[in-house]
């Protein structure tokens, strides 16, 4: 846990890493081996599972939703309750100054860019180019930001 984190009440933080100053808002859920960086905001309601890794600078809007398996399964080719051991994590990256609306669900495997933004309620199946703004399902590129002096159009 770094310096100055602001936690709200009612979140659940287990084996992961938090930066400085972040605010991590309620009702969100961060599990083992997933990392947040410096000065990142995790909105209300959001699920941050284990193999994500969010970079400085990060915002997270309410009810975002991250996976780490790309073909889950509830039991084993044997019929049995899968545990751990059977299956493998699948990274996702979040770069630095990167904004996810509300709603989004983000799949493994993935890189989101530094400075991207991925609209509310869009669907990321793929790698989101740096300085993009991508909405959808799937979500596709809509247009680049042209300046990402702070993250905003200029």
């Amino acid at each position: 846990m770094g310096k100055d984190v602001r936690l709200s009440k009612f979140i659940n933080l287990y084996g992961c890493e938090i930066g400085d100053e972040t605010k991590i808002g309620a009702f969100v859920e961060i599990q083992k081996n997933a990392s947040v960086g410096k000065r990142c905001k995790i909105s209300s309601h959001t699920f941050v599972c284990e193999g994500v890794l969010i970079e400085d600078n990060v915002f997270i809007g309410h009810g975002v939703t991250f996976t780490n398996d790309s073909y889950p399964r509830a039991t084993t080719r044997g019929g049995d309750l899968q545990t751990e051991a059977d299956w493998k994590v699948e990274p996702t990256v979040i770069r630095k100054g990167a904004s996810i609306g509300s709603g989004a669900t983000i799949l493994c495997n993935i890189t989101i860019g530094e400075n991207a933004i991925v609209g509310a309620g869009s669907v990321v199946t793929k790698d989101v180019p740096p300085n993009s703004i991508v909405v959808g399902n799937p979500a596709r590129v809509l247009r680049y930001i042209q300046s990402s002096t702070e993250g905003h159009d200029v």
